[in-house]
């Protein structure tokens, strides 16, 4: 699933080839509505009026009052052929579709432009379009379960979180989009590095001063991410079909076992917090004594 940076970088990508541009059909895989879900009409006509995100959702604001909501999940992809070959634009799950001809099997939704077309693909049908009135956006349930974004979180408000789910492992509390929206696997290993706390740390132990420097560190590296356009993962690359440097240029951690921290000499290790694979340094993030190493 991407993680907010990739999704930003989609969003800035995207933007400048269809602001202002009207859809003039749409095409929805009848095998697959789920992928679809709204009124094709409320779509028919409409010019795109804003590109925005909440999390990891694009909001595509059109200007006869609707929105569509996008979520790529695990597989999606939004892959725009424009009129001129260098317009095109290719970003999620990478395969042979950002070259193949479209729309092709994996090939959910169509959207026609009058100068162009936009295709969402989506190999696992996880992903969705869903259109909505767009003064319903922040009712939307998805939407309004979403907290705060690390750059709109007050450090006590996160604090305040970390009491109230003092039992259980930061990570699994940085994870928790109704806690903070945005993190995920990548950038919570990459902030609990940044601020010295070991992932298994139980979230009510932690000072204020820690949970301070764990949003610090979010801000910190997700930033740097966007500004790199994105990680690496296998699955996400950046809107023009190349590949994003957060990963090889800037990951202290993630991905990085069996290589030396970049602070202290010690070899990383990979284990497994809140049952997801999570990677840490067994001298800079000390481990509570509670904690048992977990396999790979």
């Amino acid at each position: 699933m991407p993680e907010l940076p990739e999704v930003e970088t989609i969003r800035r990508g995207l933007g400048p080839l269809i602001l202002k541009k009207k859809i003039v059909q749409v095409g929805v895989d009848v095998a697959t509505k789920k992928c679809f879900q709204g009124d094709e009409g409320n779509v028919v006509e409409a010019k795109v009026k804003e590109i925005r995100r909440r999390g990891k959702a694009l909001l595509i604001d059109l200007d006869n009052g609707y929105t569509m909501m996008v979520h790529l999940r695990m597989t999606g992809q939004l892959i725009w052929r424009g009129a001129n070959e260098e317009d095109n634009f290719a970003a999620g799950h990478p395969s042979k579709n950002f070259t193949a001809d479209l729309p092709n099997g994996q090939t959910r939704v169509t959207f026609e432009f009058e100068e162009g077309v936009l295709y969402f693909n989506d190999q696992r049908k996880f992903g969705f379009v869903k259109v909505i009135p767009t003064g319903e956006v922040e009712q939307e349930k998805f939407i309004a379960e979403l907290a705060k974004e690390p750059w709109e979180m007050e450090v006590k408000e996160l604090f305040s979180q970390c009491q109230r789910h003092a039992k259980s492992p930061i990570k699994a509390v940085l994870l928790d989009q109704k806690v903070i929206a945005g993190l995920g696997n990548i950038y919570a290993d990459e902030s609990l590095f940044y601020a010295s706390v070991h992932p298994a740390v139980r979230a009510g132990e932690l000072s204020e001063s820690q949970v301070g420097l764990i949003l610090e560190g979010a801000r910190s590296v997700m930033m740097e991410s966007i500004d790199s356009g994105g990680s690496t993962m296998a699955t996400y690359i950046k809107p023009d079909g190349s590949t994003g440097s957060y990963l090889e240029n800037f990951a202290k951690v993630f991905r990085r076992e069996g290589n030396p921290c970049l602070r202290c000499g010690t070899e990383i290790l990979k284990t497994r917090v809140a049952g997801r694979g999570t990677h840490y340094c067994p001298k800079c993030q000390k481990a509570p004594e509670y904690w048992t190493e977990k396999t790979k």
